[in-house]
């Protein structure tokens, strides 16, 4: 018995190892490059992947007489930066090692990715006319979709659940809509397939795609680090009362609701390891499991959940895209993003606001080179998820067309450059006026006016040529001019190409979110 034990033992063990080295011996790529791809044009993109220690591994593309070669490192990985050229396919790409992979139906063309919070997040099944959006897909079968799994984890993860989709009826339904309206307009404009990665979780801060480093060396991050440590180490004691609360609101909630009751608001489970809310935690798993895949730039649609501390987002989000570009190593590469929209019911007077703030802070990030901002202060619909997304694609496509591929177009709405004080009037001068400034109904609205006490009234305000001018009777002495400055403003400013003017302040009076961390 003995022996037959041992014998059977000596047998399971070379299957087990003859099973490792096979295993072991396989070439390996990420899930991000697979069937279906796209591919970035004209670049030098990086194809990776594992091996065995040492292993030779080989890349051929057929879309040209490319043959490139490496070797894997003492832990397995490797990287060739292979040429696209221009855009094109279907194509196939072979990865050889020990073993052949094949890829297929390959398309190079521009790609970007597309990340943020809900809005992002938010599906074309989900965005307005979406029956004839998601039967108009069929005419866009070079549009490609890979959607990055959810993760939240603390180191690097080097790969991902996900795979790329064809746009098509069947399909595109499931796509990040404002990243589909704005892919379809590239597609349309420039002729060439359009790949996007989409990345994307609701309700999540911007810290939550930062890596720690990035973090770390700013003394004006330490509090979100300091206070997700303080939220962790009371986790379980909160997860009880928690666990408590829906107790008790699972057996009322029944009862209320057949009573025809309202219910009570439903407890909010608290936040702490593995939570998406958590530091890093969505840059670790799904933003490193893409890189460095070859991209054109990114899309950016968040900021609702850092309102509250708008003024350290001036510096947050400037941070968080130098994080991603010296992740990517692809230079400065275009950064675009969407400014908050309206929201909830218009103020019916003028307030201070923290969602305002949060606009200014994106606004003031138009400093970073290479960056681009979609004003979407007219389309809100009042709706945290507002469905126009289309609007929200092109207006985003404008600004990659203007000047990513050097469209000779107008791509953005007045944005505020100077003012000078006349007497009892304010004289606002713009950017980008296009074919002129224009009211969207029988006159500008969304304009006050304060003097030095910071008591801002209503205003009066006139176009004059490229100017607009602004005054009140109750303010004789006029110091500062705010527009459109609430979570949901009464506001009508444009150019003529219809694109809405960006909500704006003059002055530099601390707000409501100044000194929060």
């Amino acid at each position: 018995m003995n022996y037959v034990c041992k014998k059977y033992s000596v047998v399971l063990l070379v299957i087990v190892l003859v099973l490792a080295g096979v295993l072991s011996a396989d070439v390996r790529l990420p899930s991000v490059i697979s069937d279906n791809m796209v591919l970035q044009q004209g670049k030098s993109v990086p194809i990776w992947g594992w091996a065995d220690a040492n292993e030779a591994v080989t890349v051929t593309g057929s879309w040209g007489s490319g043959k490139w070669e490496t070797t894997a490192d003492q832990d397995g990985k490797w990287m060739v930066k292979i040429d696209t050229g221009k855009a094109g396919g279907p194509y196939e790409m072979t990865v050889s090692g020990k073993n052949p992979i094949t890829i297929k139906n390959i398309l190079v063309g521009e790609v970007w990715v597309c990340s943020g919070q809900s809005n992002m997040e938010f599906t074309v099944k989900q965005a307005q006319n979406s029956a004839e959006e998601m039967a108009d897909a069929n005419n866009y079968p070079q549009i490609r979709s890979f959607t990055v799994g959810r993760k939240v984890i603390y180191a690097p993860m080097y790969n991902c659940n996900g795979k790329w989709q064809i746009c098509s009826s069947q399909t595109a339904g499931t796509f990040t809509a404002a990243g589909y309206f704005f892919g379809r307009e590239l597609n349309k404009q420039l002729n060439v397939p359009v790949g996007l990665i989409h990345t994307s979780w609701g309700g999540t801060p911007a810290e939550s795609w930062m890596s720690k480093e990035y973090l770390e060396n700013d003394p004006n991050f330490q509090p979100i680090l300091k206070r997700f440590e303080e939220v962790s180490a009371k986790y379980p004691e909160l997860k009880a009362k928690y666990r408590e609360e829906m107790q008790k609101y699972d057996a009322i909630a029944p009862k209320l609701k057949a009573e025809g009751k309202p219910l009570p608001p439903r407890p909010e489970e608290p936040i702490g390891p593995g939570h998406a809310y958590s530091p890093t935690g969505l840059y670790n798993g799904m933003i490193v499991p893409i890189l460095p895949y070859g991209i054109r730039g990114a899309i950016w649609y968040q900021g609702e959940s850092n309102a509250w501390r708008a003024y350290q987002y001036r510096t947050l989000f400037p941070a968080m895209i130098k994080n991603w570009r010296d992740a990517w190593h692809e230079g400065d590469f275009p950064f675009l993003f969407v400014q908050l929209a309206n929201y909830m019911q218009s103020e019916p007077q003028p307030v201070e606001s923290d969602w305002a703030e949060l606009r200014e802070a994106q606004l003031m990030t138009l400093s970073v080179p290479n960056t681009g901002m979609a004003v979407t202060i007219d389309i809100g619909e009042g709706d945290l998820h507002p469905k126009n997304k289309q609007d929200v694609g092109k207006r985003l496509a404008l600004w990659a067309l203007a000047k990513t591929y050097g469209k000779n177009i107008v791509y953005s709405g007045p944005i505020y450059k100077s003012m000078k004080v006349d007497g009892n009037e304010v004289i606002l001068s713009f950017d980008n006026v296009g074919g002129g400034l224009m009211a969207k109904g029988d006159s500008l609205k969304g304009f006050a006016i304060a003097g030095a006490d910071r008591k801002f009234v209503w205003a009066d305000a006139k176009i004059k040529g490229d100017t607009i001018v602004v005054s009140s009777d109750k303010v004789a002495a006029p110091v500062s001019v705010r527009y459109a400055w609430a979570i949901n403003p009464v506001c009508n400013l444009y150019n003529k190409e219809g694109l809405p003017a960006t909500p704006f302040r003059t002055d530099t009076w601390p707000g409501v979110t100044y000194g929060r961390r």
